[in-house]
Protein backbone atom coordinates (compact mmCIF):
# COMPACT_ATOMS: atom_id res chain seq x y z
CA UNK A 1 0.00 0.00 0.00
CA UNK A 2 1.71 3.29 -0.79
CA UNK A 3 1.94 6.67 0.85
CA UNK A 4 -1.48 8.45 -0.56
CA UNK A 5 -3.72 5.49 -1.04
CA UNK A 6 -5.57 6.02 1.82
CA UNK A 7 -6.67 9.80 0.17
CA UNK A 8 -10.08 10.34 0.15
CA UNK A 9 -11.56 10.23 -3.67
CA UNK A 10 -8.90 7.83 -4.43
CA UNK A 11 -11.50 4.68 -4.49
CA UNK A 12 -9.34 2.21 -3.50
CA UNK A 13 -7.12 2.72 -6.27
CA UNK A 14 -3.25 3.66 -5.80
CA UNK A 15 -1.36 6.75 -7.33
CA UNK A 16 0.78 4.71 -9.20
CA UNK A 17 -1.75 3.36 -11.48
CA UNK A 18 -2.80 7.22 -12.37
CA UNK A 19 -0.06 9.17 -13.20
CA UNK A 20 -2.53 12.52 -13.96
CA UNK A 21 -3.49 12.15 -9.95
CA UNK A 22 -0.38 11.47 -9.01
CA UNK A 23 1.11 14.68 -10.84
CA UNK A 24 -1.52 16.95 -8.87
CA UNK A 25 -0.41 15.67 -5.74
CA UNK A 26 3.25 16.21 -6.77
CA UNK A 27 2.65 19.34 -8.25
CA UNK A 28 -0.05 20.11 -4.99
CA UNK A 29 3.36 19.58 -3.04
CA UNK A 30 5.68 21.55 -4.47
CA UNK A 31 3.12 24.25 -4.28
CA UNK A 32 3.07 23.75 -0.84
CA UNK A 33 6.51 23.67 -0.41
CA UNK A 34 7.31 26.76 -2.34
CA UNK A 35 4.61 28.23 -0.09
CA UNK A 36 6.52 27.71 2.58
CA UNK A 37 9.62 28.65 1.77
CA UNK A 38 8.57 31.76 0.67
CA UNK A 39 7.00 32.28 4.11
CA UNK A 40 10.26 31.61 6.05
CA UNK A 41 12.42 34.23 3.08
CA UNK A 42 9.63 36.84 4.53
CA UNK A 43 9.72 36.56 8.19
CA UNK A 44 13.94 35.94 7.91
CA UNK A 45 15.54 39.45 9.65
CA UNK A 46 18.86 38.68 8.06
CA UNK A 47 18.46 39.92 4.44
CA UNK A 48 20.63 39.69 2.08
CA UNK A 49 19.43 42.38 -0.28
CA UNK A 50 21.71 45.28 -0.69
CA UNK A 51 20.76 48.39 1.19
CA UNK A 52 22.22 50.66 -1.31
CA UNK A 53 21.00 51.40 -5.15
CA UNK A 54 24.75 51.47 -6.59
CA UNK A 55 26.63 48.34 -6.03
CA UNK A 56 29.57 48.49 -4.00
CA UNK A 57 32.98 49.74 -6.13
CA UNK A 58 35.72 47.20 -5.17
CA UNK A 59 39.29 48.45 -5.52
CA UNK A 60 40.66 45.89 -8.25
CA UNK A 61 44.40 47.52 -8.83
CA UNK A 62 45.72 45.04 -11.09
CA UNK A 63 42.32 45.40 -13.53
CA UNK A 64 42.36 47.40 -16.42
CA UNK A 65 40.77 50.61 -15.77
CA UNK A 66 36.72 50.03 -16.29
CA UNK A 67 32.93 51.84 -15.65
CA UNK A 68 31.41 49.77 -13.58
CA UNK A 69 28.23 51.99 -13.07
CA UNK A 70 26.19 54.55 -14.20
CA UNK A 71 23.23 56.42 -12.60
CA UNK A 72 21.35 59.59 -13.58
CA UNK A 73 19.38 61.65 -10.80
CA UNK A 74 18.54 64.97 -9.36
CA UNK A 75 21.37 65.51 -6.79
CA UNK A 76 24.86 64.07 -6.19
CA UNK A 77 26.28 63.91 -2.64
CA UNK A 78 30.44 65.18 -1.96
CA UNK A 79 31.49 61.98 -3.06
CA UNK A 80 29.98 62.11 -6.69
CA UNK A 81 27.70 59.42 -6.16
CA UNK A 82 24.13 60.74 -7.41
CA UNK A 83 21.52 60.59 -4.30
CA UNK A 84 18.09 61.00 -5.89
CA UNK A 85 18.43 58.54 -8.92
CA UNK A 86 15.64 59.77 -11.49
CA UNK A 87 15.60 59.23 -15.19
CA UNK A 88 13.01 61.88 -15.71
CA UNK A 89 13.62 65.23 -14.78
CA UNK A 90 11.75 68.98 -15.02
CA UNK A 91 12.94 71.75 -17.60
CA UNK A 92 14.52 73.82 -14.27
CA UNK A 93 16.19 70.57 -13.20
CA UNK A 94 20.15 69.98 -12.77
CA UNK A 95 20.74 66.88 -14.06
CA UNK A 96 23.44 64.92 -12.79
CA UNK A 97 25.15 61.46 -13.93
CA UNK A 98 27.82 59.78 -11.40
CA UNK A 99 30.18 56.81 -12.72
CA UNK A 100 31.63 54.45 -10.91
CA UNK A 101 34.98 53.01 -12.24
CA UNK A 102 37.64 50.83 -11.31
CA UNK A 103 40.64 48.76 -12.02
CA UNK A 104 43.85 50.78 -12.79
CA UNK A 105 42.68 55.06 -12.83
CA UNK A 106 45.69 57.07 -12.78
CA UNK A 107 46.26 58.58 -15.91
CA UNK A 108 42.66 57.87 -17.12
CA UNK A 109 40.02 60.20 -18.47
CA UNK A 110 36.42 59.99 -18.24
CA UNK A 111 34.03 61.95 -20.69
CA UNK A 112 30.32 62.69 -20.80
CA UNK A 113 28.82 63.83 -23.89
CA UNK A 114 24.78 65.01 -23.13
CA UNK A 115 22.91 65.02 -26.64
CA UNK A 116 19.07 66.05 -27.29
CA UNK A 117 16.71 63.98 -29.39
CA UNK A 118 18.11 64.06 -32.58
CA UNK A 119 22.09 64.09 -31.95
CA UNK A 120 22.50 68.24 -30.86
CA UNK A 121 25.03 68.19 -28.20
CA UNK A 122 23.65 69.75 -25.27
CA UNK A 123 27.37 69.89 -23.27
CA UNK A 124 30.61 67.78 -23.38
CA UNK A 125 32.93 67.24 -20.05
CA UNK A 126 35.65 65.97 -18.93
CA UNK A 127 37.63 64.34 -16.05
CA UNK A 128 40.85 63.14 -15.13
CA UNK A 129 40.64 60.12 -12.61
CA UNK A 130 43.46 59.64 -10.46
CA UNK A 131 44.44 56.35 -8.23
CA UNK A 132 41.60 57.22 -5.52
CA UNK A 133 39.04 57.95 -7.44
CA UNK A 134 35.63 55.56 -8.28
CA UNK A 135 32.67 58.28 -8.60
CA UNK A 136 32.90 60.98 -11.10
CA UNK A 137 29.85 63.54 -11.16
CA UNK A 138 28.97 65.61 -14.26
CA UNK A 139 25.94 67.29 -14.35
CA UNK A 140 24.39 69.70 -16.76
CA UNK A 141 21.70 72.84 -16.06
CA UNK A 142 20.17 75.93 -17.91
CA UNK A 143 18.60 78.68 -15.65
CA UNK A 144 16.20 79.63 -18.54
CA UNK A 145 15.04 75.27 -18.36
CA UNK A 146 15.48 72.51 -20.89
CA UNK A 147 13.58 71.84 -23.77
CA UNK A 148 11.13 69.34 -22.94
CA UNK A 149 12.26 65.72 -25.39
CA UNK A 150 14.42 63.10 -25.02
CA UNK A 151 17.94 63.45 -24.46
CA UNK A 152 21.09 61.02 -24.03
CA UNK A 153 24.38 60.97 -21.38
CA UNK A 154 26.53 59.01 -23.47
CA UNK A 155 30.02 57.99 -20.74
CA UNK A 156 33.81 57.25 -22.63
CA UNK A 157 36.38 56.17 -20.81
CA UNK A 158 39.77 56.97 -22.55
CA UNK A 159 38.18 58.03 -25.51
CA UNK A 160 36.32 54.74 -25.87
CA UNK A 161 32.47 54.18 -25.25
CA UNK A 162 31.79 52.46 -21.61
CA UNK A 163 27.92 53.20 -21.84
CA UNK A 164 24.97 55.49 -21.63
CA UNK A 165 21.59 56.88 -20.13
CA UNK A 166 18.62 57.73 -21.91
CA UNK A 167 16.43 59.98 -19.88
CA UNK A 168 13.43 62.78 -20.21
CA UNK A 169 12.84 66.00 -19.68
CA UNK A 170 8.87 66.16 -19.26
CA UNK A 171 6.78 69.56 -18.63
CA UNK A 172 6.28 69.70 -14.49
Amino acid sequence: MGLFDELPGNAGGSLASDPSRAMLVRTAMMLALLALLACHREGNSESTAPTSASPPVSAAPDLPARVAWIELGKAADPNGRVTAPSSQFTPKDTIYVSVLTDGQLSGSTLSARWTYEDGQVVSENRAPLGADRQATEFHISKPEGWPTGRYKVEIALNGQPAGSRDFEVQAP
